[in-house]
This record gives structure tokens, sequence and C-alpha cells, in this order.
């Protein structure tokens, strides 16, 4: 799939989870902090939704943020993934998350983030119902965790674990490119 076949098949899906929680519009903005029109252009397909919005969308309509990686590409091998079949979801701010998982029914989901020079998860803090942890593969990744104002700048080789709901958000405040390798539970 290219990224407006990618776009169009986030839009569905979070479309349709909300008309099955039996959510309006006007719920799911009021419950993330959004306007109407901002999550009705996601829904039809118009706009992408940062880190930090689909993690409160996810939260809101209660189900984890790697719902939305479940549209999965055909597969030779069931428990390998080959780059070619993964899922791949590109949000605003120069982000661009790869499932690496070859399922979402394990103990532990993998995701590959592709982070542009200046891109972030948004200027809100997120909370997310999964612990996760990540290991800094190129470039670099400054994290804020809880209300910390100053970002831990993460270099290649460098990790890091963020509890289940504590708050942070990201940002790759260099001028090249960084990979992240996230590991969910």
């Amino acid at each position: 799939m290219d990224k407006q076949e990618e776009m169009a098949a986030l839009a569905i899906l979070i479309h349709d989870l909300r008309k099955h929680k039996k959510m309006t519009l006007s719920d799911l903005a009021e419950r993330i902090g959004r306007s109407v029109g901002f999550l009705s252009q996601v829904e039809r397909g118009l706009s992408r939704p940062t880190v930090a919005d689909l993690t409160a969308i996810s939260e809101a309509l209660d189900v984890p943020t790697t719902y939305f990686y479940s549209l999965g590409k055909p597969r030779a091998l069931r428990w390998v993934t080959r780059p070619g079949e993964r899922r791949t979801l590109y949000f605003a701010d120069g982000i661009t998350d790869i499932l690496t998982s070859p399922n979402m029914h394990g103990a532990f989901n993998m995701l590959e983030s592709l982070l542009e020079p200046g891109a972030s998860s948004g200027e809100r803090q997120m909370s997310d119902r999964s612990e996760q942890g990540g290991y800094v593969l190129e470039g670099e990744l400054c994290l804020w965790l809880g209300e910390d104002e100053e970002c831990a700048t993460l270099y290649p080789g460098d990790a890091f674990q963020v509890a289940s709901y504590a708050r942070f958000r990201y940002a790759n405040q260099s001028d090249k490119p960084a990979r992240v390798l996230w590991v969910y539970n």
C-alpha cells in the first residue's frame, strides 16, 4: 500500500471503531481535546493524526494503539515479517511507524519509527496503556518524561523504558533522520 492507501485504511479503522462504540464525532473530539473538524478530516483521510493524537484516540476508544496496525499484509511465513510485508502508518509532523511484529497476538509488539529532522510526536504529552521501551538505532531522540522540562537526548545504542500510563512525548531535534525500535506490551 502507498501512503494514500494507508491513510485511507487508518481513516476507515478510526471511523468504524468510533461508530461501533456508538460515539459521535463531537464526543470523540471532546475526549481527545481536538476539534470536530480535525477529527472529521482524519476520518475522511484528509489529515494525518500525530502520534499523540492517535494515542489519545486509542485511549478514548478503549483499544491499544497497536489496534490501528491490525490491517496486515499477506506473508509467506506467519511468524516472520519482511520489509515489503509490514503495515506502515504515516503520521503528521514527520513520523512514520512500521509494524515489525509478525502479528498482534503476542505478549509484545515491535515498531520501527522513522523520524525526519524536526519530527515530533506532538506538542501534548501522551499516555498509553502499554508499557513500552525503545532502542535508538540511528540519529537522536529527545524524550520528555512526566513534567520534565528538559529532554533526555538519546543516541544510537541508547535505550529507554516508559511505564504504562506515564506521560511523555518525543522528537527528533537534530538535522538528521532518526530510527528507533519500539517494543510495546
